[in-house]
């Protein structure tokens, strides 16, 4: 049998492509190959489950507005599929006069993002937020939370629904493009498929490789680590609580977010990773270490980011450091109520001359499609991102 698509990837971009592809054309056949045993196992399944609005971004950008429709998209397709969310709106807290004027800025870009944002003094802030204290704040009342495993889970329905396939615990061992196919092997299997599609996150050089595609790039896997706060401090801010961001600086600062479990986690850091899929602190993946140590623009970013990685670090061994991030806006936190968490772990795509890529990369064929980087926030903007990818596939035909 020939498929007329194969995604590889069972994250929550491989799902909306498939979505997509489905959706424009009904009836097509479909296989989507997951090395792991469930779906949204890594990227997905690991990050804070905001909805984000989209303030954050140039306005006119592609990431602005798939940010902007998606957040919309998400929470349409959560209210369609019985997934449970919350719009908790979020405030991003100034704390010294230089965030003020970021502060200032980051109104500016809302208001030309077409944004709802309320602006507050101190004491509003105060006031919005007991346990809270700044300089000022941006409210957003539009920002959510949601599960994403949920949202994967939904998805996979609908897939399924639509006569698409999914095949879990496959993992892809080689890739070979003919002129009128890709065929797709794994231990003991092969499938052939018109066009594939390859959303593998932070295997995604690798399956581009794998496929003889030629890439400029490498993936760096960067530590995000969380920590949750004890349940008797479950109510301590009734929104998301972000600082303002460095523009700088291509992560969002720790902060306080509420999960729609009813807990509240505190962070992520960024820290270099020490293997792309081991999430215990210390844990080591010798191969992945020794393949950014061999690429050149890893230690060309480690150099331009010497002094935050250098903080970074410090923060990641020694807690009451990480505290002192949260503190300068929530006082009240003490080191014990910083319980153990799951860390995550961002797929950073890093040039040869190590720029780090913050826009969408795509490597493609005739055949095939491999989606190099999908930026933050991927997971809110995953629906338009599928429809992107689809309508490239249909343009190029």
């Amino acid at each position: 049998m020939i498929y007329d698509y194969c995604i590889i990837g069972g994250g929550i971009v491989g799902l909306a492509t498939a979505m997509a592809l489905l959706k424009r054309e009904p009836g097509a056949s479909l296989v989507i190959l997951e090395k792991e045993d469930s779906l949204a196992r890594h990227q997905t399944g690991h990050n804070s489950g905001v909805i984000h609005a989209g303030i954050y971004y140039a306005p006119g950008s592609l990431k602005a507005d798939l940010c902007k429709r998606g957040a919309q998209a998400t929470k349409d397709f959560c209210d369609e599929h019985q997934v449970k969310y919350e719009v908790c709106g979020k405030l991003l807290v100034a704390s010294t006069p230089l965030e003020v004027k970021r502060m200032a800025a980051l109104y500016e870009r809302s208001q030309q993002n077409g944004l709802k944002v309320e602006r507050l003094n101190a004491s509003e802030l105060q006031q919005r937020e007991p346990n809270i204290v700044g300089l000022g704040g941006l409210f957003l009342d539009a920002t959510g939370i949601v599960d994403y495993k949920q949202v994967c889970q939904a998805m996979a329905k609908v897939i399924q629904q639509a006569g698409g396939e999914l095949c879990l615990g496959t993992q892809v061992k080689a890739i070979q493009e003919s002129p009128d196919s890709v065929t797709i092997s794994s231990e003991g299997r092969a499938w052939r498929a018109k066009q594939l599609v390859a959303c593998a996150g932070l295997q995604s050089d690798r399956l581009a490789a794998l496929a003889g595609v030629k890439i400029d790039h490498q993936i760096i896997p960067f530590r995000g680590e969380y920590f949750r706060l004890p349940a008797s401090k479950n109510s301590i801010v009734n929104h998301l609580i972000y600082p303002i961001p460095d523009p700088e600086l291509p992560f969002l600062g720790v902060h306080l977010t509420r999960m729609i479990d009813g807990s509240v986690t505190v962070g992520p850091n960024a820290v270099l990773g020490l293997g792309r899929e081991n999430y215990r602190k210390f844990s080591i993946n010798w191969r992945d270490v020794a393949d950014y140590a061999r690429f050149p623009g890893f230690w060309k970013t480690l150099w331009n980011n010497l002094g935050s990685g250098t903080t970074e670090m410090k923060n990641s061994l020694f807690k009451r450091g990480y505290l002192e991030q949260c503190r300068k806006y929530c006082p009240s936190l003490d080191v014990e109520d910083l319980l153990p968490y799951e860390a995550g772990i961002r797929a950073q795509a890093v040039m040869r001359d190590g720029s780090l890529v913050h826009d969408f990369l795509f490597a493609e064929t005739p055949r095939m499609v491999h989606v190099c980087n999908a930026p933050s926030p991927a997971a809110t903007s995953a629906i338009p991102i599928g429809e992107m990818i689809a309508q490239r596939i249909f343009d190029a035909r």
